[in-house]
This record gives structure tokens, C-alpha cells and sequence, in this order.
């Protein structure tokens, strides 16, 4: 197309921002008077648009004539091969020329920045939190004691950034190092030892004033109930309520005097009876 037709100036100093995997396009808008806002097109060729569709740029879907100054391509930088990108404006009806990158842009250039990690001990564990971080990319954590040179890696994934280590030795200064990889090799700058004291298994300081807590609040709520009772207990409620029942017939039992009649018994003596004669 002829370089008449285009009656707006092209964008300038078009270069991609790429930190922990996260690419933007940035550009300069074109030093031109517009009427109204300049709006700006991206596109993209990777190596299957260039070999497999012969050369074909594809439009990035979020960056069509919109007012910014950047762009994300993060998901459509998706493997390890050149990509190349153009950006374009448009003033109203006047549409610029395309302007492409110095020189295609690799993932595999992105910046890494050292990991942000947190460390705490809970009794005689080791917890090691790592902050957000790439999907693609991978922690490498690493644990040895003060005293020891021994020390042992660990690797943690975005859908798994935290690391239990249990069972330490109380007493003793456990030390932590992390550091941002890619799987493609790429690595960055490990952070500074960050080192805990292991306390050994302890009971948890919010559990006995919390359960002090909750006793005292039972009884005192036991108090009350009972209080409350007595106070508006109604006379006769309560004398039912106290009313002494007799025991049912079945647990009623008649107390024999067996001692007393086996005392008799004891001392009884048969007494000789005289016969009258006419009863011989």
C-alpha cells in the first residue's frame, strides 16, 4: 500500500516490558494533532502464524482501537519461539502505518525478580509462604540449619506456594533461601538467608485466657440461670415442684420382727399338763 495513504504518523519506540513472565507492549502515541482520542490496534506473529499460515498476523482481541499506550500479551506469548508485534493508530478516519518491534521478542528474555517469601516457626515447624508468581514458573527452596552445612531443596508451584517442614530440632536457628526458576531454565537472584529460631512444641498463648474465658462465661451463665429461677418461681410451681412423692407399692417393704420372735422362740419351754381323770 502506498506510504501516502497513510495520514497520520506511526507510533514510536515500540518495545515489550516483560517481568516474571508478564509481557507488555509499550509504544509512543504519534506526535500529531487529533481531534479526538487516538486509538491504537495490535498485532502478533509467532512462529506457527509465520510458518504454518504462511505469514499471517493475528489481532490481540483486548487491544483493538483502544486509548492506552500499552498492551498485554502475556496469553498470547505462550511458547519458548520468536514473536514479533506492530501496533498502529487511528485519529477519527486517519489510520497510521504499522510499527514493529527493533527485533522479535523470547519469553525466555523476561526479567525475573527475586521472590518475596514469608518464614515463621509454629512449635517445631517450619512455614515458608511464597508470594504470587508465575504459572509457568517454579520456587526453589532451600532449608538448612545454622550450624550445619547440610542442606536440603524443595520446589514450590503456584497451586502449591507454602512448605511445611515439621519435626526440627528445638533450639536450634533454621535458615531459608528461595529462588524464581523457569522451566526453560532461567533463574533469578536467590534471596538473603532469612533465618527463625525453632521454639519447640508450646501450648498455642491464646489458649489459656481463652479457655479461662469461656469457663468463667459457662458458670456465670449457670448463675444466672439458677438465680432467675429462684426469683420467679411462682409458690406453687415450686412446692409441686419440691413436693416429696411417696414410693410406688412395689418398692414399699414390710419390715418382719425375726429377731425378736426368734428370741422367743429360744427361750420357750413346754410346760407339762395335768389330765383330769375323766378325760383318760
Amino acid at each position: 500500500m502506498p506510504a501516502d495513504i497513510w495520514t497520520l504518523p506511526a507510533p514510536g519506540r515500540v518495545f515489550v516490558d516483560s517481568v516474571n513472565m508478564r509481557h507488555i507492549l509499550r509504544w509512543r502515541p504519534p506526535q500529531a494533532a487529533c481531534n479526538t482520542t487516538v486509538l491504537f490496534s495490535v498485532q502478533y506473529q509467532g512462529e506457527f502464524e509465520l510458518l504454518v499460515k504462511n505469514g499471517t498476523w493475528m489481532d490481540v482481541f483486548d487491544c483493538q482501537q483502544i486509548p492506552f499506550t500499552h498492551c498485554d500479551l502475556s496469553f498470547e506469548v505462550g511458547s519458548d519461539s520468536d514473536y514479533d508485534m506492530q501496533v498502529r493508530a487511528q485519529c477519527g478516519s486517519e489510520v497510521s502505518n504499522w510499527t514493529k518491534l527493533g527485533s522479535p521478542f523470547n519469553r525466555k528474555n523476561t526479567q525475573l525478580t527475586v521472590p518475596e517469601m514469608t518464614v515463621k516457626t509454629a512449635g517445631d515447624t517450619l512455614q515458608v509462604l511464597m508470594e504470587e508468581f508465575p504459572l509457568s514458573a517454579a520456587i526453589r527452596v532451600t532449608v538448612w540449619r545454622k550450624d550445619e552445612q547440610q542442606k536440603v531443596e524443595y520446589s514450590l508451584t503456584a497451586e502449591q506456594p507454602m512448605l511445611h517442614i515439621e519435626a526440627l530440632q528445638e533450639g536450634k536457628v533454621y535458615c531459608v533461601r528461595a529462588q524464581l526458576m523457569l522451566y526453560s531454565g532461567v533463574r533469578s537472584s536467590s534471596t538473603r538467608p532469612h533465618c527463625v529460631l525453632v521454639t519447640g512444641p508450646e501450648i498455642a498463648s491464646w489458649r489459656t485466657p481463652t479457655t479461662v474465658a469461656v469457663t468463667l462465661i459457662i458458670m456465670l451463665g449457670l448463675l444466672f440461670a439458677v438465680f432467675w429461677s429462684v426469683i420467679h418461681c411462682r409458690p406453687g410451681s415450686c412446692k409441686n415442684f419440691l413436693k416429696k412423692k411417696s414410693l410406688p407399692d412395689s418398692l414399699n417393704v414390710k419390715v418382719i420382727p425375726m429377731v425378736e420372735q426368734a428370741h422367743n422362740e429360744e427361750f420357750w419351754e413346754p410346760k407339762p399338763q395335768v389330765l383330769n381323770s375323766d378325760s383318760v
